[in-house]
């Protein structure tokens, strides 16, 4: 059983050491135990303080990509090293890598397929109370959208079998962490939650400037696997909504019809034309629900034959020698 700890890394030359120091060397159910830098166009010595620590794989990108694509670069390589389990922490040492055997404990048991470490972000005390109360709220709305119930959706302190690494394909250039559990709830993953507590803040956060901007391009990635995986609800909903705003005000113009002498005058026209929009933009939604689920539909087709492609690529190829991790993307 082979586990592969991915670290993507931003100059992290002074924190790395720290992260490296407390991941655990023996893990019981474990064979081995091999760390994947993933190096996001760093300036730093962090691959140097890496190669002084032992380790042998890094995936270096030569200009900085951010964490979603190092993430899924990530994920693609630890599966061409013959990962049987993949586990995701940070460079910045946020997360505890002394409870990394707890977080794969649910994988091991055959209890779960992905396990997200829930850093009980109520607790944190670096948090300001809006962070806390936004990252509660958008947790609860990714949850709705996935039929879900994950405590903290954002974590980046996660575990993942080597099925379901196979079957996540995370194309957002941000928040992978919210995407990838829409997906893993879509395709029906057990999902294990391990409360763990996150070490004391060495540096802000680089992903994002504020929390608007982050709230901002979250709630982009939601609404974007929200049509992607229930398109047909959320066009015929709203189809619904319009035809029901546009059937009212025409439904008044033809009782105006009926019982005054000028139903066409220009308050009663205008009556006649918004209901006539409404009702045209509902018909719209409806033919968007028709079209876009057989876009899901085929979209699901396509995600299945590209799992059938990552299994015979990576389950039939050797796996990665040691020594020859080094591995460059533009």
């Amino acid at each position: 059983m082979k586990l592969v700890i991915m670290i993507p890394c931003l100059n992290e030359e002074a924190t790395l050491p720290l992260v490296l120091k407390t991941i655990p060397k023996k893990i019981a159910g474990i064979d081995d135990i091999e760390i994947l830098i993933i190096d996001d166009g760093s300036t730093d010595n962090t691959q140097k303080v890496a190669e002084k620590f032992g380790v042998e794989h890094f995936l270096i990108h030569t200009k900085n990509q951010g964490l979603s694509r190092s993430f899924r670069h990530g994920l693609n390589r630890a599966l061409e090293m013959g990962a049987d389990i993949i586990v995701l922490t940070e460079g910045d040492n946020q997360y505890p890598q002394e409870r990394i055997p707890d977080l794969i404990k649910p994988i091991l048991d055959g209890k779960a397929d992905t396990v997200i470490g829930d850093r009980q972000t109520h607790t944190i005390e670096h948090f300001s109370p809006n962070k806390k109360f936004f990252e509660k709220f958008g947790t609860w709305v990714l949850n709705k959208a996935a039929g879900s119930n994950v405590p903290d959706a954002i974590s980046g302190f996660r575990a993942y079998s080597r099925n379901a690494a196979m079957q996540l394909n995370p194309i957002a250039d941000y928040s992978w962490a919210t995407e990838t559990t829409l997906q893993a709830s879509r395709k029906g993953h057990a999902i294990a939650i391990v409360p763990i507590e996150t070490n004391e803040k060495l540096r802000d956060s680089r992903q994002f400037k504020s929390s608007w901007q982050h709230i901002r391009r979250s709630s982009i990635t939601i609404i974007r696997a929200f049509i992607m995986y229930k398109p047909y609800a959320l066009f015929f909903s709203l189809g619904l909504l319009l035809l029901a705003l546009g059937l009212a005000p025409l439904i008044n113009f033809f009782i105006l019809t009926i019982t005054t002498k000028n139903p066409f005058g220009p308050h009663h026209l205008q009556t006649l034309i918004i209901g006539s929009m409404l009702v045209v933009g509902s018909f719209i939604c409806f033919t968007l629900a028709v079209i876009s689920d057989l876009i899901r539909i085929n979209r699901m087709l396509l995600e299945d034959m590209l799992e059938l492609t990552k299994r015979n690529v990576y389950d039939n190829q050797k796996p990665a020698k040691k020594n020859s991790g080094l591995i460059k993307e533009p």
